[in-house]
């Protein structure tokens, strides 16, 4: 009687697919490693996005759901160039330079740019001490990762590359989040994410067929993983994100990189014995209590 009665909570739905974009998107980024043994970087987020976005906006047609056009299309597709095309990207480009685990734990600190890019946009509420404070203890927190002397011997210059990249992904992520939560319009969030992903791919191909990169190196391990990515990455997990967005309070939602960062972790010392030791791990309880700090002293993201 309890589990029927949470099932018909009006929140139900979504925090069960919060709790997915919790778990699945922590082990796309061992995805992402495995990936990355057989397709360059930039194909793989083209093939992965070109599937997975074909795949979403042709069962919203054959079901019959509303699909945007003009200034709503528009407004989708810009979106998804930000979470997406540089998002993603820049984060499977990370992926190149540094352990999966540590792409994951600075990618905890992505609420810091949520909290920026929306102080930059008109309307957005302005940055003030304690949240400055707060985002500069995470600073430091990164430190510990970046600084000479972190990381495997030699590995210090793609440990700051690897970080200078992913605060590109972090910024673009999070102004195609917030872009696309002050512009929904009618189209169900899982359409929206669809166009989201189709964009993105449609962006990637001209720069995955032009810029010089390695051969596809096929193996079972690198498919399997793609195929992971577009199912539980993309068609389940973004599809849910995007739900989510749409559904639940920012504050609430902004959870999900701590869960993310943990998973990431875990399941990259799991399959390739990725180096965590003491200082990492005081890295990671710094920048967590950073962001604990900045949802603490910032008002919720006006919808």
């Amino acid at each position: 009687m309890l589990s029927w009665g949470l099932s018909r909570h009006p929140l139900f739905k979504p925090y069960v697919a919060l709790a997915a974009v919790c778990f699945f998107w922590g082990t796309t980024y061992l995805g992402i490693r495995m990936s990355l043994e057989t397709f360059p970087p930039l194909t793989l987020v083209a093939v992965r996005y070109l599937i997975s976005g074909t795949l979403t906006l042709a069962f919203a047609w054959y079901r019959g759901l509303y699909i945007p056009r003009g200034k709503e299309l528009a407004a989708a597709c810009i979106a998804g160039l930000g979470t997406l095309t540089i998002g993603n990207g820049a984060l499977v480009i990370s992926e190149t330079l540094i352990p999966s685990g540590m792409a994951g734990l600075i990618t905890a600190m992505s609420p810091f740019w949520m909290v920026g890019v929306e102080a930059l946009l008109p309307g957005g509420e302005s940055l003030h001490a304690p949240t400055i404070g707060a985002m500069a203890l995470g600073l430091a927190g990164a430190a510990l990762l970046v600084t000479p002397g972190a990381g495997p011997q030699g590995a210090g210059h793609s440990l700051l590359v690897g970080f200078l990249v992913l605060q590109i992904g972090m910024a673009g992520w999070s102004f195609g989040s917030i872009y696309q939560r002050r512009n929904a319009g009618k189209a169900h969030p899982v359409v929206a994410g669809g166009i989201h992903q189709l964009a993105a791919a449609l962006a990637m191909v001209p720069f995955a067929w032009l810029v010089p990169h390695q051969p596809i190196h096929w193996s079972t391990r690198g498919v399997g993983a793609l195929l992971y990515l577009v199912v539980f990455g993309s068609l389940v997990g973004y599809s849910a994100f995007v739900y989510v967005m749409d559904r639940l309070p920012v504050a609430v939602v902004s959870i999900y990189p701590y869960v993310n960062a943990v998973v990431a972790v875990a399941l990259g010392w799991l399959f390739y014995r990725e180096p965590f030791g003491r200082r990492e791990s005081a890295a990671m309880l710094v920048i967590f209590a950073a962001v604990a700090l900045v949802k603490r002293y910032s008002r919720p993201v006006a919808g």
